[in-house]
């Protein structure tokens, strides 16, 4: 069985605002199977994120990921501007 490993158009762009913001940024989104695209650390602490665009909806592996998953909340970032934002709020 194979999963999707898609790649949002924004991606790359929130990948960058994110960095230059501080944060550190791991790819996960060739992980599958619902994971997070992104492994995110500000100040200490990690948080998964979920790039999508602004309309984009969630898969199902990723509603089931994220149902079941027992750490942090996952982090949904639509944007650049949202991404600065989400580590202001951080540090």
């Amino acid at each position: 069985m194979t999963f999707a490993k898609r790649v949002d158009q924004n991606q790359k762009d929130v990948v960058k605002a994110l960095r230059d913001s501080g944060a550190y940024v791991f790819h996960l989104h060739e992980v599958g199977q619902g994971c997070p695209d992104l492994l995110v650390g500000i100040n200490n602490q990690t948080y998964l994120v979920e790039v999508k665009m602004p309309k984009g909806k969630f898969t199902d592996a990723q509603i089931k990921f994220m149902a079941e998953w027992t750490g942090s909340p996952v982090i949904r970032i639509n944007s650049a501007e949202e991404a600065i934002a989400f580590v202001k709020n951080m540090v």
